[in-house]
């Protein structure tokens, strides 16, 4: 199983897309927990998660993130801004698991 954490400002705006993306993993097939949270909270999900990703809107905070989890194998990228306000499940799930290497 992969767990994906969204972050955003507050984890509002990604909840209605971990839904989607929760739709797109299960017609696929695919065990995955994939969960949204605020920049503030993320810190303390760092140890739980394979790959972040960041709400456009928090795109200033991918190379913080990317000192302190790419050293740990886990990659963090910026969610496309048109997948994102499409709230594309699909595509925001294939984006991070093309990060995974799956």
């Amino acid at each position: 199983m992969k767990t994906i954490m969204l972050v955003c400002s507050a984890g509002m705006s990604t909840s209605l897309l971990v839904t989607k993306m929760e739709k797109a993993a299960e017609s696929r097939n695919l065990e995955a927990k994939i969960f949204a949270v605020s920049e503030a909270e993320a810190p303390d999900n760092i140890d739980k998660i394979d790959v972040l990703l960041l709400g456009p809107q928090v795109r200033f905070l991918e190379s913080k993130f990317k000192k302190k989890l790419e050293p740990l194998g886990k990659p963090v990228a910026v969610i496309n801004s048109i997948d994102y306000g499409m709230m594309n499940g699909e595509k925001v799930l294939e984006q991070a698991l093309t990060l995974l290497g799956e």
